[in-house]
């Protein structure tokens, strides 16, 4: 029964990321109201806000779902033959870096818009718990495991902002650089510390 209470919940917040999308590429962001989302979706608006906070969430998340969770996933399948901080960096590396099946003009929307850029670049806190659960098998105590699943969230929310935060002479904020060099560098300081708690963990 949970598992098909699960199924239904996930139905409902993928429905309404997607039709926050889909209206907001259609009319502007700026046009779309709660309201349009949950009856475009089928829900009530009170149903709405069990599941986002605000319409630039749920725009976002629509290009961004699961991807934090997917990271930890990576993570957790890497071998232990392959270092931790290896692990950690090259499975964001590539989740955030895959466009998947949206198009360009999503992420062209999110990156032009202040509010949208700004739940783009926050997104990245959902990944803490789920990372920390799969650092924690390897790494010397839960606490660690948080602390680094954190400090790792924090560095990528850096990076992005790093990324979309570029105005250009037009006044146009466009991205900047290459996302994954952007990534591997704001993580790079991570390194020593991720190899630490790994080899805490080996010593026991």
């Amino acid at each position: 029964m949970a598992g098909l209470r699960e199924q239904k919940k996930q139905a409902t917040r993928q429905a309404l990321r997607e039709a926050a999308l889909r209206l907001a590429l259609e009319r502007g962001p700026d046009n779309v109201r709660v309201d349009d989302i949950a009856e475009a979706a089928g829900v009530s608006p009170r149903t709405y806000n069990n599941y986002f906070a605000s319409r630039e969430q749920a725009i976002v998340a629509a290009v961004t779902a699961e991807r934090e969770t997917r990271v930890a996933q990576a993570v957790a399948a890497r071998p232990p033959s392959v270092r931790l901080a290896e692990a950690v960096i090259d499975a964001i590396a590539e989740q955030y870096t895959d466009p998947g099946e949206h198009h360009a003009a999503a992420l062209l929307m999110i990156t032009t818009r202040p509010a949208l850029r700004e739940a783009f670049v926050a997104a990245p806190a959902s990944m803490e718990l789920p990372l920390a659960e799969a650092i924690a098998p390897r790494v010397a105590g839960e606490d660690t495991a948080r602390v680094l699943a954190a400090a790792v969230a924090a560095a990528v929310r850096v990076a992005l902002d790093r990324w979309v935060g570029v105005t250009s002479a037009g006044g146009l904020v466009v991205p900047s650089g290459s996302l994954p060099d952007r990534l591997r560098a704001a993580l790079e300081p991570l390194v020593p510390a991720l190899d630490e708690a790994e080899l805490r963990r080996l010593d026991r």
